[in-house]
């Protein structure tokens, strides 16, 4: 029996599963005062940031329960496991309630698990530490399938917070010589949240661009996902008339993907 692309939602939920990203190089901090001003607004889960920038964004968010993000290891994952640890720790002792890391893609591919489950280990202790919690980027637009089965295992027995898709900077070069990425997908997102244990949460990066996406991957049992178009989704989720009351709205699939709900 074909499943139904209906959902129910508050607008309160939507806002509260966007990570606002504020993650691109060239962004001034003018630029990152508007975002963050754009965080502030629609009262999303937080917004993710640049390490140099956790005391801005702290103090241009001081007062709201949007929290304070910081990426580490980023976005390619290739600093040493002290480096990323020493990262972690000076970035949650500043303020970063939630950190966001990426993994050795190249220990990941090469199949050295102790070492990528090590380095996990390590840089989820330093953020807990400090009452933060850790997200971990796989980039799985690098992986296989078996890659991203066996960090959901690393993962749920370590107990990290989230498992993450993508950087949202994962290019890879196409045939025609262009670099490109998808980001999150719903075939590697229903295998992560398969294989994670039920407490470890999903966080859809790359690719999730309108609310049509927001509540796809919402109904796939993603919890959070990573956007640079927050007010488009909150305005388009305020047209459909999605309200603070509990709306039952229909979403469009994306595309190709039919809805595989959960």
């Amino acid at each position: 029996m074909a499943q139904s692309n209906t959902i129910t939602v508050t607008l309160r939920q939507i806002a509260k599963m966007i990570d606002h990203s504020l993650l691109h190089p060239t962004m001034t901090d003018a630029d990152i005062l508007e975002g963050l001003r754009i965080s502030k607004e629609n009262g999303v889960a937080t917004a993710c940031v640049k390490p140099y920038l956790i005391p801005l964004a702290k103090k241009a968010l001081e007062g709201t329960d949007v929290l304070v993000c910081p990426v580490i290891g980023f976005p390619h994952g290739n600093s040493t496991t002290d480096v990323k640890v020493f990262e972690a720790n000076a970035a949650a002792a500043a303020g970063g309630r939630e950190v966001d890391m990426v993994i050795n893609i190249g220990k990941a591919l090469g199949g050295d698990w102790e070492y990528v489950a090590n380095e996990i280990r390590q840089i989820n202790s330093a953020v807990i530490n400090h009452g933060s919690i850790l997200k971990v980027i796989f980039e799985n637009d690098y992986l296989q399938e078996s890659h991203i089965i066996r960090l959901c295992q690393i993962c749920s027995e370590i107990g990290v917070a989230f498992v993450k898709t993508s950087s949202g900077y994962g290019f890879v070069k196409q045939p025609n010589g262009m670099y490109n990425y998808k980001g999150a997908t719903v075939p590697h997102l229903k295998l992560m949240r398969e294989h994670s244990k039920p407490e470890v949460q999903v966080k859809a990066a790359g690719g999730v661009r309108t609310l049509d996406d927001l509540l796809h991957v919402m109904s796939l049992g993603v919890t959070r996902i990573g956007a640079t178009a927050t007010v488009a989704i909150m305005e388009a989720a305020k047209k459909r008339g999605i309200t603070d009351q509990s709306t039952e709205v229909t979403f469009k699939p994306i595309e190709g993907e039919g809805t595989g709900g959960y």
